[in-house]
């Protein structure tokens, strides 16, 4: 039996499903979540009492179903989001979280044409279903999403959609995608209900290599802080550990129950499952 965790503190403000959360590596105090009302909130967290505890800074409002997933760019400046509308949204978070420390970059973003002040500064569209999940590269210079229409596609920060893979794609829902932070290997890694994990070459686009071994569909992958491994997982219970550098499997882990989601610790190859 591995150590229990303890529960430190909850938060209360969506009124629907939460779809997903996410955290600024910059900001430790900072985090958005994703749900079924349609909305993005973000949240500072007060770590100073006995109990951890948070409130919501701002609620962002556009889309027009359901959010299915959040992601915050590396620098803590944006939040990416993806949804049942069939669109991605680009949201500009500096007026509420660091009004100060990025006012330098105003003439910056003018320049590019993005609004400034908590809102979305682009709209992303092309999937002809629901976005079911979305991420950043490691430099926040492109987007790649995944959605029900079977695509995965590769966007710039402008809302351009610069490549659609069709070749040798999932042959039912894309429900993960995400990048390698490696600058050796630089791959994209997506999965769906087809119960296969596909990685492809950022450069080209093309697959590089299926792995094959789910029994169900697979609702998460994510990849470790090197980029050399990639875990997943989802309806069979399993969480597949591979080997993005050699291209294999490597183990395969129990969570006795549907796998959620799943992320690594940014600092060391510990890899966290929520089940259920």
């Amino acid at each position: 039996m591995g150590e229990q965790m303890k529960l430190e503190g909850q938060l209360r403000g969506h009124n629907g499903w939460v779809t997903q959360i996410a955290a600024s590596p910059v900001y430790k105090n900072m985090l958005v979540s994703s749900s079924r009302d349609k909305t993005i909130i973000l949240w500072q967290l007060d770590e100073s009492g006995s109990v951890l505890t948070g409130k919501p800074l701002k609620s962002l409002h556009g889309h027009g179903h359901f959010v299915s997933d959040v992601v915050m760019s590396s620098d803590g400046q944006y939040a990416l989001s993806g949804s049942w509308d069939k669109t991605l949204r680009l949201w500009d978070l500096n007026t509420f979280v660091y009004p100060i420390v990025y006012l330098c970059n105003f003439l910056v973003l003018a320049k590019l044409g993005l609004a400034v002040g908590g809102r979305t500064t682009r709209q992303f569209v092309s999937h002809t279903k629901d976005v079911l999940s979305v991420a950043f590269s490691a430099d926040n210079r492109q987007i790649v999403s995944g959605s029900r229409d079977k695509k995965i596609k590769l966007w710039n920060t402008l809302a351009q959609c610069k490549h659609t893979i069709v070749n040798e794609c999932h042959t039912d829902w894309v429900s993960t995608v995400r990048f390698s932070p490696s600058n050796t290997n630089p791959v994209i890694v997506s999965a769906g209900w087809d119960r296969i994990v596909k990685v492809w070459n950022l450069g080209t686009c093309q697959l590089k290599t299926n792995h094959i071994g789910h029994g169900g569909y697979i609702n998460s992958v994510t990849v470790s802080p090197d980029g050399s491994l990639c875990a997943s997982g989802g309806k069979d219970g399993s969480a597949m550990l591979w080997d993005l550098n050699e291209g294999k499997h490597l183990y395969t882990l129990g969570g006795n129950d549907v796998i959620n989601a799943l992320a690594f610790s940014p600092n060391r190859y510990w890899l966290c499952a929520a089940v259920g």
